[in-house]
């Protein structure tokens, strides 16, 4: 009963969590509807996380709480936005990376363009250190007084607070802290324990704001700086940004990001000039098919030129979704022939728009990262779709695990070829590995726990301990370098939010907990007596209902052989059924035989006998329900 008692409580938390997360949306579109802030591009978890800790803040429990705090306290907006837009930066923030700005980046951007203007754009640029910082290395190279005519610095965000700061140019002694003294006393004019930027350096930089995903790009750039502000955003939302900035650079522009961000999946439009400081550079324009693509993901639409002899709209929209697919894939005809490959595949093995046309058999495709012909012979033959899973294949010096799946392509009226995509699950892979490490290890915490009231209190600091662990587990495997970043950046802004994590963390530990025991909750509250069996006709299942019925409680038959339990049930008549069951003959079988239940009172038992079958269709056990029948006075008929 206390088990049934607390699993009902936690079904209980689960769905009221659920709802609360529902009302979380609601806050969300609220913010969309009246302030203009459209929060839906940014990653979930952080966007509760900084809710959850402005919520605490004013002391206010739920979500739906909080919509009712924003409807009725209008400038609470100004407190919550300052709570999400983190605006963590700093001077000259990684030294390294503002070393190569100004010893190779400027000058080589002065050199390309000795007579024109050199346009530069800071995205995301909170209090405006990283844009000031961008005008003092210009200023280093061409004088202050040159600085207005030969460079104009584009700084933009969508806090306006923190562009008022920024456009105020005034900073507390403790944020000079990295500028070095020497530009400090050049470009700074200091008033007691603050300083103000001088009016040559502000004039070069021109304030205001700019939406990422809603408001137009600066265009014609040399230079653009947006760093540590992609990785708050979700995946899709960052490559609709990059295809946007990818247009707004000249030719030879240099984009910088920050430190957890990558541009791996953007090898068509930038390519890495310093990885390690993560700076990168446009590549040449893309042809007619991959700007497609691009200007797909700036959202941006094309007319058709029905002048030219290129293929129809409908023919190129159809080839840009195939080649922007992020799933790898080609296709061959019935005779093996290769007729397409789109870019992730040519990508990730080596592919080429020569090898278009060729067979199969003479490609290293064929058999790498596995053997390829004969599951393409076997899908012709039986039209059928056939997956390969849990695929090894060595990649850079580290292993990972492909799931390839073949399938057949049908016109109006027959099978005219195949497609071959490959997902790289290494990461799911990897997530329930550790998955399961996790529940092995909360499982011997909670062991150590129940030991002696002696050993209690260093049972429950070793608990805390392994739950901590966990969540650094949790947080490595299921997060990125952008996820990581962003925890650190919270982490300098308030020290607050770790209890928040750590409600999360006691709130997910609680349903690991309750796993083991739901399924046992689900056969209780059947109403008829459910016993299950494995292959070996052992008792896997035994619920409350088959105990009120035989007497036998589940510790008791848990483990026992069916066929050699001393219950009011003749179960030897039950052996033929179940072995049929087992066998894989008729799908259900159902027998009434006389019995008497716990009490001594003859009854008339309807047993339902049914396979248990596995996700795979293949048998695991048997499924035996069983109910009391009425049995008709013979008198009465």
């Amino acid at each position: 009963m206390e088990n049934s008692e607390s699993l009902s409580e936690n079904v209980n938390q689960r769905a009221d969590g659920a709802a609360d997360l529902a009302h979380f949306e609601e806050v969300l579109e609220y913010l969309h509807q009246t302030r203009g802030f459209d929060f839906t591009a940014y990653k979930r978890a952080t966007l509760i996380r900084r809710v959850s800790k402005r919520m605490q803040t004013i002391g206010v429990g739920t979500f739906e709480a909080y919509l009712d705090y924003l409807q009725v306290h209008p400038d609470e907006f100004d407190g919550l936005f300052n709570t999400i837009l983190i605006n963590v930066t700093s001077f000259f923030r990684d030294p390294e990376v503002w070393a190569e700005v100004g010893e190779r980046l400027i000058p080589e951007l002065l050199e390309q363009r000795p007579d024109g203007v050199i346009r530069a754009w800071s995205a995301g640029c909170a209090g405006g250190h990283e844009p000031y910082t961008v005008a003092m290395l210009f200023a280093e190279k061409i004088g202050a007084e040159a600085l207005k005519d030969r460079v104009k610095i584009y700084a933009t965000d969508v806090d306006d607070e923190a562009l008022g700061q920024a456009r105020a140019g005034l900073y507390p002694a403790r944020q000079m802290a990295d500028v070095p003294p020497a530009l400090a006393d050049k470009y700074f004019d200091r008033h007691g324990s603050d300083y103000t930027v001088s009016r040559e350096l502000r004039r070069a930089v021109i304030f205001g704001r700019n939406d990422l995903i809603q408001d137009a790009p600066i265009s014609r750039l040399d230079l653009l700086l947006c760093r540590n502000t992609l990785m708050y955003f979700q995946t899709e939302a960052q490559s609709r940004i990059l295809a946007r900035f990818y247009f707004s650079l000249n030719p030879r522009g240099y984009l910088l990001l920050g430190r957890a961000e990558m541009l791996f999946s953007h090898a068509a439009t930038f390519a890495a000039a310093d990885l390690k400081r993560r700076i990168f550079r446009a590549v040449p324009k893309p042809n007619q098919r991959d700007r497609l693509l691009l200007l797909a993901q700036t959202g941006r639409e094309t007319m058709p030129d029905k002048s030219s002899d290129k293929p129809s709209g409908l023919s190129r929209v159809r080839e840009a979704a195939f080649e922007s697919d992020r799933l790898p894939q080609i296709l061959l005809d019935l005779n093996g022939v290769l007729v397409a490959v789109n870019a992730p595949a040519r990508l990730l093995f080596g592919l080429s728009p020569h090898d278009i046309g060729r067979p199969l058999q003479d490609l290293e495709i064929s058999y790498r990262p596995a053997e390829l012909r004969g599951v393409i012979t076997r899908v012709i033959q039986e039209r059928r779709e056939v997956v390969l899973k849990d695929v090894l294949w060595p990649q850079r010096g580290e292993m990972r695990y492909l799931e390839i799946v073949v399938s057949p392509l049908f016109d109006e009226h027959s099978m005219i070829g195949t497609r071959v995509s490959f997902r790289d699950v290494t990461e799911v892979r990897s997530l329930q590995n550790a998955l399961q490490h996790s529940k092995h290890e909360l499982e011997t915490a909670y062991e150590e726990l129940q030991s002696t009231n002696e050993e209690l209190e260093t049972t429950n600091e070793e608990l805390q301990s392994t739950v901590e662990e966990l969540e650094t587990t949790n947080e490595e495997l299921q997060s990125t370098n952008e996820e990581l970043e962003t925890m650190n950046e919270e982490l300098q802004s308030t020290n607050e939010e770790l209890q928040t994590m750590n409600d999360e963390l006691r709130n997910r530990s609680t349903d690991l907990n309750s796993v083991n025991s739901f399924l046992e909750s689900v056969f209780s509250s059947i109403h008829s007596a459910v016993v299950v069996l494995d292959r070996d006709f052992v008792v896997q299942v035994w619920n409350q209902r088959a105990t009120d019925l035989w007497g036998l409680r589940s510790e008791e038959a848990h483990g026992s052989h069916f066929l050699g339990l001393d219950i009011g049930l003749p179960v030897a008549d039950l052996r033929q059924p179940i072995r049929e069951a087992l066998s894989g003959g008729d799908n259900h079988h159902e027998v009434v035989l006389p019995a008497t239940n716990r009490r001594g009172r003859p009854i008339q038992c309807r047993v339902s006998v049914a396979p248990l079958r596995q996700a795979d269709n293949s048998i695991r056990g048997v499924l035996l329900l069983m109910e009391d029948v009425e049995i008709e006075d013979p008198a009465r008929a």
